[in-house]
């Protein structure tokens, strides 16, 4: 094999398909869609992807009710004290620390530090939740816990003000 022989067979270039060009086209007359029908004409809507030939469908199928919280839930990276173990000593551990050390992989709201495993050295801990026990085991190795404030709630004004009266 040489290079002379490499693109031997392979078109680069494909001609679009002609419809409605002639009988001798292949693609003449109907323009392949058929005789007749509802398909047949311009501007037809084909079925989609739910479509089940007039079967009810499985998203009308299944009961919708209630409340869900999914969609204000928060997303958690999860790190046990035992992980933070591989931090040098007297340095800070925050998010941003913990993605540098690949201990959280991802787009999360915030972390929460679980007591599972032993910590020697002294750390500054920031995170949005400690557990009992991931407190007390920080704590006894010297450690200090910084817990992130959660954001502010927006004040809202149900009770608007009224406008003051005219005075005649």
């Amino acid at each position: 094999m040489d290079l002379n022989s490499v693109s031997t067979g392979v078109q680069k270039r494909k001609l679009k398909r002609r419809v409605g060009r002639g009988i001798g086209s292949g693609q003449g007359k109907t323009s392949g869609l058929g005789a007749k029908g509802q398909y047949a004409s311009a501007g037809a809507r084909l079925p989609s992807g739910l479509f089940e030939g007039g079967q009810m469908p499985l998203y009308r199928r299944f009961p919708k009710r209630g409340f869900s919280n999914a969609r204000f839930q928060k997303d958690w990276a999860i790190v046990n004290v035992g992980d933070l173990d591989g931090f040098d000593a007297n340095s800070t551990v925050d998010m941003a620390a913990l993605k540098k050390k690949r201990l959280v992989v991802g787009t999360y709201d915030g972390v929460r530090i679980l007591g599972d495993g032993d910590l020697t050295k002294i750390l500054t801990v920031r995170a949005d939740h400690f557990s009992k026990s991931a407190k007390e085991k920080i704590e006894k190795a010297g450690g200090t816990i910084d817990l992130v404030p959660p954001p502010k709630k927006p004040v809202r004004n149900k009770m608007k003000p009224r406008p003051p009266k005219p005075v005649k």
